[in-house]
């Protein structure tokens, strides 16, 4: 851009009273807004107002305090576009890289524009900071332009839910929710959560239920024909893969795809406007879908990525936080390159002071001013590693999150793992964090598909205690799943034994080779009768599983209905251009209607029988009552002996769970009432189970749920008396109760 567009101008900032430099960003104050953005390396810094038709207007910030530049800028208010430049030492060896000639988003900008770059290699090379090596000479080549841009927010609080913006066909134009109805959290208790894991854009991208327009976006998933849909199955919170603003990262752009998940940051605070229907407003949008699920008895988790920013490596483009103090927000080594626990070219120094007031900042915000109800740590270990050594769970992050008044009344989830062998620390995380379990996954999947005896598979329907430290931490923090984003779908999961990801362009080496799939004897899509009704029969095995195990269910989106991605076990993107309609779209149009009764059943079960939502684990041992709560008998009806655990060849289980004495009481304080039975597992052929039962019980039984048949009723309602006969025919859960 020439001179001429230019306006620099030193004194154009309004004296401020107070002179702190909090908070940070822009904030709109009475007669303009306040900047405030942290570059302690910087000499200068400019504040760059954009106009509608792309002119800049250059403001110097006049104080700095702490490292923080900041000042007031008169007759600036919401809807401004601005990004900042940095002025200061150009030495990458030391991992500083302030370039005045790149135009750098605010790190806690609320608002983003022009996140949908091209894909051209002009508009890329503008994004660098340096010309031919990284660690060469600075970029002279301007990025205004090129570059997305923040924008001044107003700020509001979300303590009212909108009245009807959900049921609209259009988008709201307000800034924050309607004042006609004072907004409630849902506050479901984690032992009464079951998990529904979805992709905004590809929920409802091809939804019949929801009008063309609202479509893969924050209102498509309000709609009143999906949060009806949610309530019927019985899901009771929603978690969101990334809604932060995200850009494509420089490797993906190059093979001309797109990122299509978000595991991408460019904004912690912005949500993606590619969701909204209105870009523009994708604040007003995203609280109205908040509270209508709230409405429902909802709740939302947002998946947050703070391991990384879509900066890539210090060969990629300086956005925002690399341009303003590397070192500071990034794990660099003593050269000045990213160290990388990720695999997404940086880390994020969860041990830095600036760091870690971003990402508290960014979860209190998303908390309060959109509703927010819990997080999910993408690759959380990297974040708990200082200087990229050992994991610490007293980490200076991790210590920031736990002792905040607001973030300890949210749901907080670990992905307990990063990109490297000793960043998997499963079952390590602090007493008020959740873990992902994948070994829960691996365990269900090898049981089922015959690849293993009994012995894991009853830890981790129990809860894996031994994961988990049980007189520090509780039963609910294991969130189960046999399926996620990342990985098969469970109808996938039954069809294939590889993966085939030839679509992503990576020639196959993307996404894990260990899957712990079977295919039933045919590769993929098949008609062979036989086959489809074992491989039915197998995903109703795992998801009953899945959905009856003590622990916290998360249950894939679409899984519930058969969806397929057609073997793609890492379905991150998609090519430039393609429109939400064909980007992963879940298949609704062809949705197995009796498996999403199967899975509506289970849960009706689940929410019947306290037992599975006990928030202890279990003794297995005798208590005040004289007996213990949980017993393990083989497919004989005989007590297992050590030796029996050890046995591979074996592929029933059977457990006598007790709950006559669970210590639990429903919200009104009355306590729970019993719900013993017997659970049966069967991953064999055809065969007779001798029904088991525990010495001190000597009454009849009765099978409330039969994973055999497709929408699980059993074929027999009679009562049973423990020692009987019980016929299979193949791979089966059973569940009993006490008949009474």
């Amino acid at each position: 851009m020439s001179s001429s567009t230019r306006v620099h101008a030193q004194s154009d900032y309004a004296a401020e009273p107070d002179r702190s430099p909090f908070p940070l960003g822009a904030t709109p104050v009475e007669g303009g807004t306040r900047f405030a953005v942290h570059a302690p390396h910087c000499d200068r810094l400019q504040v760059c107002l954009i106009d509608g038709d792309g002119r800049e207007h250059r403001v110097d910030l006049p104080d700095r305090t702490f490292g923080i530049w900041h000042g007031t800028v008169p007759g600036v208010g919401p809807g401004r576009r601005y990004g900042y430049r940095a002025y200061g030492p150009w030495r990458p060896h030391d991992g500083l890289r302030t370039n005045p000639h790149k135009i750098l988003l605010d790190p806690w900008g609320r608002r983003v524009t022009g996140t949908d770059l091209r894909n051209d290699s002009a508009d890329a090379a503008r994004l660098l900071a340096y010309d031919d090596d990284p660690f060469g000479s600075m970029s002279t080549a301007d990025s205004l332009g090129h570059t997305p841009l923040s924008v001044v927010t107003a700020a509001a609080s979300f303590d009212t839910a909108p009245s009807d913006t959900a049921s609209s066909d259009t988008a709201p134009s307000d800034t924050a929710p309607s004042d006609t109805a004072q907004h409630r959290r849902p506050r479901t208790p984690w032992e009464d959560t079951v998990i529904y894991e979805l992709h905004v854009g590809s929920y409802t991208a091809v939804h019949p239920g929801v009008p063309s327009a609202l479509r893969g976006t924050y209102l498509g998933l309000a709609h009143p024909a999906v949060i009806g849909y949610l309530v019927h199955l019985g899901v009771t919170a929603v978690e969101l893969l990334p809604v932060n603003a995200f850009m494509t990262e420089p490797p993906v752009r190059a093979r001309g795809m797109r990122n299509h998940w978000g595991y991408s940051t460019a904004s912690f605070f912005a949500p993606h406007p590619g969701y909204a229907v209105t870009p523009g407003d994708e604040i007003a949008e995203f609280r109205a879908m908040v509270a209508a699920l709230h409405d429902a008895g909802i709740e939302v988790i947002l998946d947050v990525v703070f391991n990384h920013t879509c900066e890539w490596s210090v060969a990629g483009p300086s956005l925002s936080w690399r341009g303003l103090d590397a070192p500071g927000y990034y794990l660099l080594d003593d050269d000045g390159h990213d160290i990388d626990l990720t695999g997404c070219g940086n880390t994020v120094d969860g041990a830095s002071p600036i760091a870690v007031r971003m990402v508290c900042d960014s979860l209190r915000y998303w908390a309060t001013d959109m509703g927010v109800d819990g997080f999910r740590f993408d690759l959380a270990s990297a974040l708990g590693r200082p200087d990229g050594g050992a994991f610490d769970a007293r980490a200076a992050l991790f210590t920031a999150i736990t002792s905040d008044p607001v973030l300890t009344d949210r749901k907080l989830i670990a992905e307990p793992w990063d990109a490297t062998a000793e960043g998997y620390q499963l079952g390590r995380f602090g007493v008020q964090w959740s873990e992902w379990n994948d070994r829960y996954r691996d365990a269900t999947r090898r049981f089922w598909a015959r690849n293993s005896g009994v012995r894991e598979i009853a830890s981790r329907l129990t809860g894996s205690e031994d994961l988990y430290r049980r007189h520090e931490r509780q039963p609910w923090m294991s969130i189960n799943y046999v399926t996620a984003h990342d990985g098969f779908t469970v109808a996938d999961a039954v069809s294939f034994t590889h993966k085939h990801n030839d679509a992503n362009g990576e020639e196959g080496r993307d996404g894990s080779d260990h899957n712990e799939s079977v295919n039933h004897g045919i590769e993929g899509p098949t008609g062979d009768p036989a086959v489809l009704a074992a491989r039915a029969r197998h995903v109703r095995a795992l998801l009953a599983t899945l959905l009856l195990s003590t622990g916290t269910p998360m249950l894939l989106a679409g899984d519930e209905f058969g969806h397929s991605q057609g073997g793609n076990n890492n379905a991150y993107c998609v090519p430039a251009g393609t429109p939400v309609s064909e980007a992963w779209p879940l298949d609704w149009e062809h949705a197995d209607h009796e498996r999403i009764e199967f899975v509506r059943a289970l849960l009706e079960l689940r929410r019947r029988v306290p037992v599975l939502r006990q928030r202890r684990f279990f003794d297995g041992r005798a208590r005040t009552v004289g007996y213990p709560d949980l017993v393990w008998f083989g497919r004989d009806g005989i007590e297992l002996q050590d030796a029996d655990w050890h046995d591979d060849d074996r592929h029933t289980v059977q457990a006598w769970l007790d709950g006559s004495e669970l210590g639990t009481v429903t919200p009104t304080g009355k306590p729970l009432p019993d719900s013993s039975g017997l659970f049966v597992l069967h991953a064999g052929d055809a065969t007779s189970v001798t029904l088991a039962g525990p010495e001190w019980y000597h009454g009849d039984i009765r099978c409330v749920f039969d994973s055999s048949a497709v929408d699980g009723r059993p074929v027999e309602s009679a009562a049973y008396r423990v020692g009987s006969s019980f016929s299979l025919t193949g791979p089966t859960v059973l569940v009993f109760r006490i008949a009474g």
